[in-house]
């Protein structure tokens, strides 16, 4: 009985052997087409001028279609019983079963796909998310590759992102820095503003396409504070040496000007008058 529950399996094994090669044969097209679809689609995405985000998305999408149409032919090929109705059907139950194990994954693809067909931000692009600041080096589907200024590679899921604020730092050309200066209480405010903007009207890193501002801000503690804003390279390292810029030519020309940028005074009032012991010639001498 036994051996001929064996032989019934081998020989059907046997018979189904062409349904499984045939099978076989359909995914390893599939695969050949959706290679050639996904590049086809992203060269006319590409020769129509349309932004990188979205033809990085059109070709992965052509190409995951194409999968599941393959995939599908393949089962009803492997398995001449199986009907499409019935493969669309078990493909819905599959899908339900894999969306629950798999949250976290296709979450983040779905996130993928928003980010890329929304693209607030390209490859290339800098930007700050929570406590993470840097160079946006590739996006893919499911995650973001993130190059930070200290070197380091971060990999960040697409969901994160797409669930929190994501400062942009380069979606322009220019980016505004604001610092705070102040004079004695006994300069000419107006005359050091004055300085103030001629200073900045000399660095290179000033953008003077847009408005240097420089206003009295209030009464500081020991000082009369200056805000000063102006433009510049929207990179980190643009930021930082414009501001190094500006700070040197500002305090360079308020020295220059004899105007006096002070540091904090203190003044000490004690309830009682102290009392104060002249020393004998003998200490003094000692």
């Amino acid at each position: 009985m036994l051996k001929k529950t064996l032989y019934d399996i081998y020989q059907g094994l046997i018979e189904h052997l062409p349904y499984l090669g045939a099978g076989l044969l359909v995914i390893i097209i599939t695969w050949l087409i959706s290679s050639l679809a996904g590049r086809a689609v992203s060269k006319v995405a590409h020769s129509r001028k349309l932004r990188r985000s979205l033809c990085e998305l059109f070709s992965r999408l052509t190409i995951i279609v194409v999968w599941i149409v393959g995939l599908l032919v393949a089962a009803m090929i492997m398995f001449p019983g199986l009907t499409p109705a019935k493969a669309l059907g078990g493909l819905g139950l599959a899908s339900v079963a894999i969306g629950f194990a798999f949250k976290e994954i296709f979450e983040n693809f779905f996130a993928g796909i928003l980010l890329l067909w929304k693209y607030p931000f390209e490859s290339g692009d800098f930007i700050e998310c929570q406590s993470i600041l840097g160079r946006v080096e590739d996006i893919s589907v499911r995650m973001t590759q993130i190059r930070k200024t200290n070197g380091e590679l971060v990999v960040m899921p697409n969901s994160f992102l797409f669930k929190n604020p994501v400062n942009v730092l380069t979606d322009k050309d220019v980016r505004r820095i604001t610092v705070m200066t102040g004079v004695a209480y006994d300069e000419d405010a107006d005359k050091a503003i004055e300085i103030i903007e001629g200073a900045l009207q000399k660095c290179e890193t000033v953008d003077h396409d847009h408005p240097v501002e420089i206003f009295l801000n209030g009464f500081g503690a020991s000082s009369i504070d200056i805000e000063v804003t102006w433009w510049t390279s929207p990179t980190p390292l643009g930021h930082r040496k414009s501001r190094s810029e500006v700070i040197s030519a500002v305090k360079r020309a308020l020295d220059e000007a004899g105007v006096e940028i002070p540091f904090p005074y203190r003044t000490l009032t004690f309830k009682e008058p102290l009392p104060i012991e002249r020393l004998s010639e003998n200490a003094q001498n000692s």
